[in-house]
């Protein structure tokens, strides 16, 4: 009899991460949360400490073709760094380890250990190890980020509660707009090399792509306020994705306003350039960064002038499931669509 084979592309990320972590317990008391959300959570006394690690693969999650390497540098420190703002926390620490082929020089790492340093110092964070290896095929980097918050301050995926007020900061679909101008501009250049690729009218868009922030403004601004929200999440794989996880940890379910969900006039203006929703861009484009967060009803006050808070739906019960309430007012309901990491081809 043949043995059953299942392909990993059949499961996804998360229920690949679900089926392989579930025969593990925590074995010491100091471990308080494990794997699950942006960052595992350590017992240290006085507070907890923040633990959060993200792999990025030439070919897979960057490419070298348009990406520099100064900015491929700080984006994988503000990665990082955005898992432990999600958190509610301070980044303190990070480590690196990169794999590497020989087609590199020592030049092309100093430009990319340029772009942490700078990295570092934006969000005074130290680097206090990491590893080297060999690699047959590109560039591979790992950085580990470590930080603290206060027992009484910490924030996770659960914790959302019916009318809890959802909230999310900066702008949506930016960064998978920028995305999609790079490799429209790469394929231009493929096809005749004379042609150099004219960036400048997208300078934000590609910015958002190629050297995004951690909000770790925000989670300072909440901390002056002061205000803990009840769950929060950072926006790496998109809205709609991001909205479902909250979901199934808190056991809830959510109304999002189409009207509300705030996207840059050039994100409307490019996404229309290329035949795309800036709805959907929003909902499902991912690499954004921001802080998706929820807040109690009575915290309104704290965060409604914020600036650069948009409050785009509310909680309601698990029941009524996750919906996208439209311009005419009609209830359709949401898919994540965010991007597959074990799709064919990948």
């Amino acid at each position: 009899m043949t043995e059953k084979r299942t392909e990993i592309e059949e499961l996804g990320e998360f229920k690949l991460i679900d089926l392989l972590t579930e025969p593990f317990g925590l074995q010491h008391d100091s471990s308080v949360l494990g794997v699950g959300d942006d960052a595992a959570i350590i017992d240290a006394g006085q507070h907890y400490t923040l633990v959060s690690t993200d792999l990025l693969l030439e070919g897979i999650h960057f490419d070298l073709t348009y990406c520099p390497l100064k900015h491929l540098g700080y984006k994988a420190v503000a990665v990082n760094v955005s898992d432990i703002a999600a958190m509610n926390g301070v980044p303190e620490q990070i480590t690196v380890s990169i794999a590497l082929s020989n087609r590199f020089s020592l030049e092309a790492l100093q430009e990319l250990y340029a772009g942490i340093r700078l990295a570092c110092e934006s969000y005074k964070v130290d680097l206090v190890g990491g590893d080297t290896s060999s690699s047959t095929k590109g560039l591979v980097i790992s950085v580990t980020a470590v930080g603290k918050v206060a027992k009484d301050k910490v924030c996770q995926r659960k914790g959302v509660q019916p009318n809890d007020i959802i909230c999310v900061t900066g702008d949506l679909g930016g960064a998978y707009l920028g995305l999609q101008v790079l490799n429209r501009e790469k394929q231009v250049f493929a096809a005749d090399a004379s042609m150099q690729p004219d960036l400048a009218p997208y300078q934000y868009l590609v910015q958002r792509q190629l050297k995004p922030e951690a909000r770790m403004d925000v989670v300072h601004a909440m901390r002056d306020m002061p205000l803990v929200p009840t769950a929060m999440i950072d926006l790496s794989d998109g809205l709609a994705s991001e909205l479902f996880h909250l979901s199934r940890a808190s056991q809830v379910g959510v109304n999002i306003y189409e009207d509300k969900l705030p996207i840059d006039k050039l994100t409307y203006e490019t996404a229309a350039a290329f035949n795309l929703d800036p709805v959907v861009c929003a909902m499902h484009g991912g690499e954004d960064y921001e802080l998706l967060f929820t807040i109690r009803p009575q915290d309104l006050k704290q965060v409604e002038k914020h600036p650069d808070i948009s409050l785009i739906g509310y909680a309601t019960a698990a029941a009524h499931g996750l919906n996208l309430i439209t311009d005419a007012g009609s209830a359709v309901p949401l898919s994540a669509q965010g991007w597959a990491h074990f799709g064919k081809g990948q």
